[in-house]
């Protein structure tokens, strides 16, 4: 079945043809480009590398010419050889509640949406980053899944979402207490650990304290449950996991979330007990949307606390946010907050999650396919007027 293919190295990036872009690259990759381009010898490639790394991740240069540690001859051939490129921004959007959605084209026909939440617990803001260009898990509550993936982003393509939104935000030059970017959720386009190679990369890249400098534990990735993934995820990221869960039987969640035909929820919690780290101070989180009548019952509610007994977690609950010809409705504030109530009393933090950017379909669940609908649908009416 398709829900158990590796696509960890499917479908590679169209190669670049042009000049290279080092704007995403690691130190390592910057210092082979120099070198194969005949720029610097190899002696001199790692220092030079650390150079152009250090300006393009910790000032966000898109040019060669504010480089003043290097010397302007060297500049000049560097902006003949090469480029530090951000992708193309196709559409800006701002929510009424100052949600930021970029819908960002990295290549002819590649593009993918990324997210800015402003004020997220205690005054910080999260950037929501996709992985991929479409997704395969197909789960039935997911705007995203109706989309066929494309292809995985390169780590180059990740780290440009947060230096894109960056630039937004203007954040280049402010002090680490006046960011409003502080955590990174890997919870955009597509399933990260079918794409491990590049997600890992990428929070290298971002997490490094000479660039970027987002801690790892600010970092989230959430997966549908691919779990032959899940201890290298750990081992190679430190990332903080969540779970997209969703349901507390294996029957519903085969529905909801198809890839739990191939890890069913007792091999998934196995696997999460094993999670490298895993402790009162480094919890899972568990994401449950909340759906009417399908999945929001107070027995439901006990079993999910029953289910993850002994396991350091809190639980998000998250309403269901509609997308058109979506089976499902949200379920009532009434009974979300009763199903909270349960969870709580029994140890378990359980947020309800505050919907954010829903008027611009920005919000979980909602990202990329409605855009594309609604420019296909403006372009139809362009030409038939």
């Amino acid at each position: 079945m398709s829900i158990t293919l590796d696509l960890s190295r499917a479908t590679p990036a169209t190669p670049n043809l042009g000049p290279v872009n080092l704007a995403g690259l690691t130190r390592q990759q910057i210092a082979t480009a120099l070198v194969e381009a005949g720029v610097v010898s190899p002696s001199q490639a790692k220092m030079r590398a650390s150079q152009i790394w250090g300006w393009t991740q910790h000032h966000g240069l898109t040019s060669f010419e504010g480089m003043s540690n290097i010397a302007k001859e060297t500049r000049a051939l560097l902006a003949d050889r090469f480029v530090l490129d951000r992708p193309q921004i196709v559409e800006r959007q701002e929510s009424i509640d100052g949600t930021t959605k970029w819908l960002i084209r990295f290549a002819p026909g590649i593009e993918a949406e990324t997210v800015f939440i402003p004020d997220v617990g205690g005054g910080s803001g999260a950037l929501c980053v996709s992985s991929q260009v479409g997704c395969t898990l197909n789960c039935t509550f997911c705007h995203t899944g109706t989309q066929a993936l494309v292809r995985n982003l390169t780590a180059a393509e990740i780290v440009a979402q947060v230096q894109t939104a960056r630039d937004d935000l203007a954040e280049w030059h402010v002090g680490p207490g006046e960011r409003r970017l502080t955590n990174i959720v890997f919870m955009g386009m597509g399933e990260p650990l079918y794409n491990l190679d590049g997600v890992a990369t990428a929070l290298d890249i971002v997490s490094d304290d000479q660039g970027i400098a987002i801690s790892r534990r600010r970092v989230t990735v959430s997966t549908s449950g691919v779990v032959p993934r899940l201890t290298e995820l750990g081992e190679r990221t430190g990332a903080m996991l969540a779970i997209s869960l969703h349901a507390v039987t294996d029957e519903l969640r085969d529905v909801l979330v198809p890839i739990n035909k191939a890890y069913p929820i007792a091999q998934l919690l196995d696997a999460i007990r094993a999670y490298p780290g895993l402790s009162n101070a480094k919890r899972v989180t568990f994401e449950y949307v909340m759906l009417k009548g399908v999945n929001d019952s107070p027995a439901e509610a006990r079993a999910l606390v029953e289910l993850l007994r002994g396991i350091p977690a809190k639980i998000n609950l998250i309403p269901f946010n509609p997308w058109p010809g979506s089976p499902y409705e949200c379920s009532s504030g009434n009974r979300i907050h009763a199903f909270a109530d349960i969870v709580n009393a029994a140890g378990y933090a359980s947020p309800i999650r505050t919907p954010r950017g829903r008027d611009i379909l920005a919000a979980c669940g909602q990202l990329k396919s409605q855009s594309e609908k609604t420019r296909a649908s403006a372009r139809r009416a362009a030409e038939a007027g």
